[in-house]
């Protein structure tokens, strides 16, 4: 238990430049950020979008539409995630087989990642990121061939936690759904399986203090070391080596990607340490939530432990066999006709 959480911690908390190989050739970095880890669906069209949110922060997104939608009025879908991923990665995939399926879907970065704006880099926010989501609803309101009445969201991993926390203040909203849940101030602040003691609670806390006494003194925040390795040496955990398979390797490698070629910042955890954003989700009712999980999934307590609290309409849907980062982008695992039916039939 003790290597599975230093490797939790490792993983979420740290952060890092890009690797100077991807950086020496301008090139080749600006060719990779065009590249999508999927194929763009024949039925469906995909522009680049740029808007604000609240806090003045550019929001990067690529917006999907069907093909020969004309003057129809369309139910739309923000999506987002999972926790370190870019939309050329598993939100901008959720999006094209949502499209597909007769929506206007905006997949986006989030703020201080990928193309998204903010600095520094390779920060992430329990207020902000929730933030952005209510931005992206702002958004597709706006759109000529989007009914503002009918907006839903799509939270994958990480992100599922903030989607939750969009819906639950933002009363546009009126679906919502997660894939492989994760809260992250949950894990940051108690750890995996809450496995954090008080003591080692304030260790952290009090490690993070003089941190940032380091990063007043050299005038900036210190990046970490890298959230993946190069190479794997076999022993680690099993979900790390799932995480490995999804971001360092062409199955979903994204140079823009913090998990595929980075990691946060060290002072990223501070905000999420005292922050716990899902304390209102009972307050999503009557608008319906659907939670879907993995059966082997190490995040699945995530999904089943909001699933209790929350109020009804609410559907947690656990997909056999299936590991956290299967329902990353396997589109023959990942139940897209289920998200299909509980959208429509709840955007209305």
């Amino acid at each position: 238990m003790k290597k599975i959480l230093a490797v939790t911690i490792l993983f979420l908390f740290t952060g890092q430049l890009f690797s100077q190989k991807v950086k020496s050739n301008s090139e080749k970095m600006n060719t990779a950020k065009e590249h999508y880890t999927f194929k763009l669906s024949d039925k469906v069209t995909r522009e680049k979008v740029m808007f604000k949110n609240r806090y003045g922060i550019t929001i990067s997104g690529d917006l999907y539409l069907p093909k020969n939608v004309g003057n129809a009025k369309l139910s739309a879908l923000a999506i987002s995630g999972p926790f370190g991923a870019v939309k050329q990665q598993s939100s901008g995939l959720y999006a094209n087989q949502m499209a597909e399926r007769g929506f206007a879907v905006l997949a986006f970065d989030t703020s201080y990642t990928g193309e998204s704006g903010g600095e520094p880099r390779n920060l992430a926010s329990p207020e902000i990121n929730t933030e952005d989501f209510s931005a992206t609803v702002d958004f597709l309101g706006l759109q000529k061939n989007v009914d503002k009445d009918k907006i839903g969201i799509i939270g994958i991993c990480g992100f599922g936690g903030f989607a939750l926390n969009a819906t639950a203040i933002d009363k546009r909203v009126k679906a919502v759904a997660t894939t492989s849940l994760y809260d992250m101030t949950r894990v940051m602040s108690k750890g995996y399986n809450d496995s954090v003691t008080p003591e080692q609670r304030t260790k952290t806390l009090e490690d993070l203090g003089q941190q940032r006494w380091k990063d007043a003194e050299n005038g900036k925040p210190a990046d970490g070391s890298r959230n993946l390795p190069e190479t794997l040496k076999g022993d680690e955990p099993q979900f790390v080596k799932e995480y490995f398979d999804y971001y360092r390797t062409p199955r979903g490698f994204h140079v823009n990607s913090v998990n595929s070629n980075g990691a946060w910042l060290i002072t990223n955890p501070i905000s999420f340490m005292n922050m716990p954003i899902l304390t209102y989700v009972k307050e999503i009712s009557p608008r319906p939530m659907l939670m879907i999980a993995g059966e082997n999934a190490h995040s699945r307590y995530f999904s089943e432990d909001i699933f209790k609290v929350a109020n009804e309409p609410k559907e947690l849907l656990i997909i056999p066999n299936a590991v956290h980062v299967d329902l990353y982008d396997k589109t023959d695992v990942i139940p897209f006709d289920k998200l299909e039916t509980f959208f429509k039939t709840n955007l209305k």
